[in-house]
């Protein structure tokens, strides 16, 4: 399925990468170190990282000041995407997201079955654009980060990738902004 054109350049993108948990540090975060990893082997640069607890102002703070940073080309989020009370991080960022991205929740969810069967549908992993910047929310175990990344983000964050990426419309993702927010 994913057919890389080797005649255009790698373009290494600027990654951030935050874990929402009132739980884990730096030190034991399996599912932010899952992706610093295969972003970096990817050739891409962490832009960033962090962690958060699972509170709504805080998950959406961290994510909209990170959006509004130029040195960051895309957010991923892991955690707080289940059903449980502390659970928040879709209505954190759902409410702000520019443009939602349904097919990624949904390709998600594919590469997901394939793993784990119905369990699946115990994540509300979404994506969508903030401020220009493209924002990726994941469950947070180490599995489905590594799914994530290894299935649908490492071929959409390359340049090369065809017939299309994600990377090549960076630039104009902006554009409603310049027309006048007019669609």
């Amino acid at each position: 399925m994913a057919r890389i054109d080797e005649t255009r350049p790698f373009l290494p993108v600027n990654i951030a990468v935050l874990t929402i948990s009132d739980t884990r540090t730096l030190e034991d975060d399996k599912s932010g170190s899952t992706l610093a990893e295969r972003l970096l082997a990817a050739g891409h640069t962490l832009a960033d990282r962090a962690i958060v607890t699972d509170d709504r102002d805080k998950i959406r703070n961290r994510v909209v000041s990170w959006s509004k940073d130029p040195a960051i080309d895309v957010i991923i989020t892991t955690g707080g995407t289940g059903f449980t009370g502390r659970d928040v991080t879709p209505e954190a960022l759902e409410p702000i997201f520019e443009k939602r991205m349904d097919g990624f929740s949904e390709v998600f969810h594919r590469v997901s079955y394939d793993k784990i069967g119905t369990s699946t549908i115990q994540s509300r992993a979404t994506g969508g654009v903030v401020n220009a910047t493209f924002v990726f929310v994941l469950p947070g175990s180490p599995g489905a980060c590594k799914d994530a990344w290894d299935n649908i983000l490492q071929y959409q964050l390359d340049y090369r990738h065809m017939p299309c990426n994600f990377v090549e419309i960076m630039p104009r993702l902006d554009e409603h902004l310049t027309r006048g927010g007019k669609d």
